[in-house]
């Protein structure tokens, strides 16, 4: 059976639970999303549906879904803000993670260099700026936005 709950960052219809698998339904639900957070298919900041919509969607306790939930707080994938509801936690999807890996390489040079915040600011700064990045409009829309 597949989810239809709808959140403000879009749906998990995608997600679905086998209740003839050897695999226990809340860790179907757990490797789903994980496996998602870390494709980058639900980036950092991803609202998730709330514990009961999503068992009701998926016909499951939820007691079910809200160990799944649980056990990606436990691994630092999601973060739960209880009224604020269960979000991807930042720094889990692809694109967060390369640039949290290639600001620890940057910070390394920075140190190496014995070189300022400051300065490493500045610097990265024009080489952003160098060919007209602007981020408030993504890269692939540039052309479109007359950038």
């Amino acid at each position: 059976m597949a989810a239809e709950a709808k959140g403000p960052a879009g749906s998990l219809e995608w997600l679905e639970v086998d209740p003839a698998a050897a695999t226990a339904p809340y860790e179907q639900i757990r490797t789903q999303i994980a496996t998602a957070v870390h494709s980058g298919r639900l980036p950092a900041g991803t609202k998730l549906p709330a514990v009961r919509a999503l068992a009701s969607s998926l016909s499951l306790a939820v007691n079910t879904v809200a160990r799944a939930y649980r056990e990606l707080e436990h691994a630092e994938v999601v973060t739960t803000r209880s009224r604020a509801g269960t979000v991807v936690a930042p720094g889990t999807d692809r694109g967060s993670r390369q640039l949290a890996q290639a600001a620890a390489v940057y910070a390394d040079v920075v140190r190496g260099q014995g070189a300022t915040i400051d300065e490493a600011v500045a610097l990265l700064k024009a080489a952003l700026e160098r060919d007209g990045y602007n981020p408030r409009v993504p890269p692939d829309k540039l052309e479109e936005a007359g950038e």
